[in-house]
């Protein structure tokens, strides 16, 4: 009966699929452009500024608070508004590390729409 079961085991094993991943291709090794490379049209004009790059970009914030070494610059469009937090990066003035965005009624937008409508309210380019 072990040897019966030891050879059906076999078998099945046998006629399974191999679990080997597919080879690369020219295509997937293509590199990933780097950001300095891409656009300025998107997050990257946002995040990594300080405030006062903002302030060119965008305009005069609608609202700004600070908590501790933390700041917080609001931007308000008819269409979405944009929250920058900026904290600290060494010794140097704080620093955009994350955006938010949404439409007035709190919906969801996408955020690199919402950066562009700012920077088109503000005079930013």
């Amino acid at each position: 009966m072990r040897r019966l079961l030891a050879s059906l085991l076999l078998m099945v094993s046998a006629c399974t699929t191999s679990t080997t991943p597919p080879p690369v291709t020219r295509a997937a090794a293509t590199p990933i452009p780097s950001s300095a490379t891409l656009p300025r049209g998107g997050l990257e004009r946002v995040l990594g500024q300080n405030e006062r790059s903002l302030i060119a970009l965008f305009g005069k914030p609608d609202a700004a608070l600070t908590e501790g070494t933390a700041r917080k610059l609001q931007f308000v469009s008819g269409s979405c508004i944009l929250d920058t937090y900026l904290y600290p990066k060494g010794a140097g003035a704080p620093v955009v590390t994350h955006v938010d965005a949404r439409q007035p009624d709190g919906s969801p937008i996408d955020r690199v729409s919402c950066v562009g409508a700012i920077a088109r309210r503000g005079g930013g380019k």
